[in-house]
């Protein structure tokens, strides 16, 4: 249950027994952000939905449409040539006629005129005060070696993300059951969101929507479709690593999202956030942008959630297991959590850590993480620096101490990395082409594929560097 002083807590739902993300359990190495980690509450309680308790649902008033903006417009200069200027008569006294302020004035005026337009018509030669050539869907002609500003239209990609992912967004009802303190039982229900991420049913949302307050999967689904078209669901899985979880409705010919790429997301791109807040507000956008990656967070009952996006971009109950976009529409992210009485601090899965089990489900085959059976520290400028070590990033393996201070070998005996003659005190620098760093940790980047893979790891041995191939293992459930 969520308590009033918790600063993080998922979306909606309950709490989940989630453990870390990745393989193994990593050494924490100290760095400035982990001395100080807040306490999360894994979501708060779950908003219901009056109207749906009592049966019905509100309908929904269409957003008003919202009209482009007016076009930039182009000034040009009057064509035609300047007007004449009649110059103030002489004195008619005596003397040679003098020219009086206002013939000067009149001369300096004509003379200013006429420097401007020689000016103009120079630059206007260059070419530079053309207009471009080519509309909006056309390319733009200019000239070479100008360096002139890339507009990019916002409004228009978020208007046309959240058209290609809208309609292959759910909302998940879920009615369930809830222990008391007196040890008896009551209704429970709630709402969240999802994906529709294959047309025949396959749908990816949070592990916390899909269960009860217990950690059990809750027994009653209905799977609400943007149309109104309402399906009986049922869970297919749920992730043993993260708060994940598929569900599928008897249904085919489903619109379905794109599923994009979460590894080399850039801190400050679009991202644009879709869901049923407060489990009212149906396929509700939101737009913003990625404010950081590689985030953890430690919530209520202890477990933590790694390598999570920051967003700002507006979520609220309801919104877990919805999508967040990047701007051509794609996945990148699944939202899951929101800082308590914070403004713009929300977080999101990565959706390469959904993939294998989008993958598995498809396959029919049960869901599970990858393992290799190590212990490790990620390496960074403070780790290399104490230990001497050659590099400042990828993972030392070394030994480690459970919570009593038992020892714990780096090798687990009989693992795949004891079978592909890993060793303590390697560093394991990379996974196929892909470096291991801050931006990419180990356990991150092994979430992205599925027992049974062979997977060739980079190690650096001293002065040498090896590549060995590692079977990964399926992850014991205990772990």
């Amino acid at each position: 249950m969520t308590t009033p002083n918790d600063p993080w807590q998922p979306i909606d739902g309950d709490t989940a027994d989630t453990p870390p993300i990745g393989d193994e359990t990593p050494t924490a190495a100290f760095t400035p952000e982990a001395a100080f980690t807040p306490t999360a509450a894994f979501a708060p309680e779950p908003e219901h939905r009056r109207d749906w308790v009592s049966g019905s649902f509100a309908a929904e008033e269409a957003p008003p449409s919202l009209a482009p903006e007016d076009e930039p417009t182009s000034f040009a200069p009057a064509s035609g040539a300047p007007p004449p200027v009649t110059p103030v008569s002489a004195k008619a006294s005596g003397g040679p006629a003098r020219a009086g302020i206002g013939s000067i004035l009149a001369a300096s005026l004509l003379s200013a005129v006429l420097a401007s337009a020689g000016t103009f018509a120079a630059i206007r030669s260059t070419g530079v005060l053309d207009p471009a050539i080519g509309g909006p869907s056309g390319s733009s002609a200019s000239v070479a070696g100008a360096h002139l500003p890339v507009a990019i239209d916002e409004t228009s990609a978020v208007i046309d993300a959240a058209a290609k992912a809208g309609p292959a967004v759910v909302r998940i009802l879920v009615s369930g059951t809830a222990t008391t303190s007196l040890g008896g039982t009551i209704p429970e229900q709630g709402v969240g969101s999802g994906i529709i991420f294959d047309s025949n049913g396959w749908i990816l949302t949070n592990r916390h929507v899909v269960t009860d307050s217990s950690g059990a999967t809750s027994s009653t689904l209905t799977v609400e479709l943007r149309d109104g078209h309402q399906y009986d669901g049922t869970v297919y899985g749920v992730d043993t690593l993260t708060d994940l979880a598929i569900v599928r409705i008897k249904a085919t010919g489903l619109p379905a999202v794109s599923i994009g790429v979460s590894a080399d997301l850039q801190v400050g791109q679009i991202a644009i956030a879709i869901g049923s807040p407060l489990g009212t507000y149906s396929n509700t956008v939101t737009s913003g942008i990625i404010s950081a990656t590689g985030r953890s967070i430690t919530v209520q009952n202890g477990d933590r959630l790694n390598n999570l996006i920051q967003t700002d971009a507006a979520i609220n109950p309801g919104n877990s297991g919805g999508p967040l976009l990047d701007v051509i529409g794609e996945v990148i992210g699944i939202n899951t959590a929101v800082a308590t009485g914070s403004n713009g601090i929300g977080f999101a899965i990565p959706i390469d850590i959904a993939g294998p089990m989008m993958r598995q489900a498809l396959a029919g085959q049960p869901l599970s993480r990858p393992y290799i059976g190590v212990r490790y520290e990620a390496i960074t400028v403070q780790v290399q620096a104490r230990d001497g070590l050659t590099v400042d990033h990828g993972a030392l393996v070394k030994d480690s101490t459970d919570g009593s201070g038992a020892s714990l070998a780096a090798i687990v005996p009989g693992g795949p990395a004891a079978t592909a003659g890993l060793k303590s005190g390697d560093i394991i620098v990379g996974i196929g082409t892909q470096d291991i760093d801050s931006e990419h940790p180990l356990d991150l980047v092994l979430a992205t594929y599925s027992p049974g893979q062979v997977v060739d790891l980079r190690i650096l041995r001293g002065s040498e560097t090896l590549t060995l191939p590692v079977t990964l293992g399926t992850r014991p459930g205990n772990l």
